[in-house]
Formats: C-alpha cells, sequence, structure tokens
C-alpha cells in the first residue's frame, strides 16, 4: 500500500471528527478565551477550519516560505461559515495528498519564516507534525473551550462523557 493511501484513510478519520467540533461551534462566544494568552474561540476554530491548508502545502510544494502580514486568519460567526470553509480546504488537501507518491514522501520539505528555516525535514514527517499532529492539538484545545463553556463535546475516538450521559 502506497504511503498516501494510508495517510488518506488517517486524513478522512481526523476530518470527520474536525466536523463534529466545528458542527457544535457556537453563536455568541467569538471572543471567549480561557486566558489572555489564549486564541479566542473564533481564532481557534477559524485556525481549526483552515488547517488543512497546511496539508495541502507539503503535499504539493517543495517548502512554504512566510512573512509578517502574509497569514489572513480566518473568523467564522457560526458553525455553517466554519465547516463550509473547512470542506473547502479539507478537498483541496485531500487531492494534494493522493498525488503524492512514495518518493516524494521522502523528499525534504521545508518551512521559513521570515527566511529563517524552521523545518527541514522529508515530506512524510512534515505532513505528520505539521497537519496531522497540528489538527489533533488544537482540535483538544477546542474541545476544552467547549466543556468550559457548557457545550457537549463529541466524541471523537469513542464516545465522550457527553454522549455516555
Amino acid at each position: 500500500m502506497a504511503i498516501a493511501e494510508m495517510l488518506l484513510a488517517e486524513f478522512d478519520r481526523e476530518c470527520n471528527s474536525t466536523r463534529k467540533m466545528l458542527e457544535r461551534y457556537p453563536e455568541g462566544k467569538d471572543q471567549w478565551k480561557p486566558h489572555d494568552k489564549s486564541m479566542s474561540m473564533t481564532q481557534l476554530a477559524g485556525h481549526v477550519s483552515t488547517l488543512p491548508n497546511f496539508a495541502t502545502a507539503v503535499a504539493s510544494s517543495d517548502r512554504m516560505d512566510m512573512n509578517p502580514g502574509d497569514y489572513k486568519p480566518f473568523y467564522p460567526k457560526n458553525a455553517s461559515e466554519a465547516l463550509s470553509r473547512f470542506d473547502q480546504e479539507a478537498a483541496k488537501a485531500r487531492a494534494a495528498l493522493a498525488n503524492v507518491s512514495d518518493s516524494d514522501m521522502a523528499k525534504h520539505w521545508i518551512f521559513a519564516f521570515q527566511g529563517k528555516v524552521y523545518v527541514d525535514e522529508p515530506r512524510i514527517s512534515a505532513l505528520r507534525s505539521f497537519y496531522f499532529n497540528h489538527v489533533v492539538h488544537h482540535r483538544g484545545q477546542l474541545t476544552v473551550y467547549y466543556r468550559l463553556n457548557g457545550i457537549p463535546v463529541p466524541g471523537l475516538y469513542g464516545p465522550s462523557a457527553d454522549e455516555q450521559m
């Protein structure tokens, strides 16, 4: 089995879990955050909604060079906006992942910010850290935001405490 086929199976599972989270994105809590240093609810949900674009970048290019002002954040106002953007980004990422050969998975991918290289590793490793681990991390943060706001947390890898009640 090709590496891309294995990653696509995982990609689909993680997208399903991410969709479950974004379906519960609440209106009226946009600016809520658990700490001054934390992202607001809308910043975090927007970031989660657009994270598949990292998978697209890693799968379809040899590097990503960013500078201040390059990143345009997305701030969803409701679940519908978050899901719509996520579905668009996930479709592009899935198509890009499907086209990566095993030999290209071994080629190095580079991420640089203001000319400084932060990631220089095989594409497969960059996909794991820059997309898969990244989305799980931020989706986990979103579960905490939901819990602290009384929003039922969906089961992601089995039933959640809210679903068992």
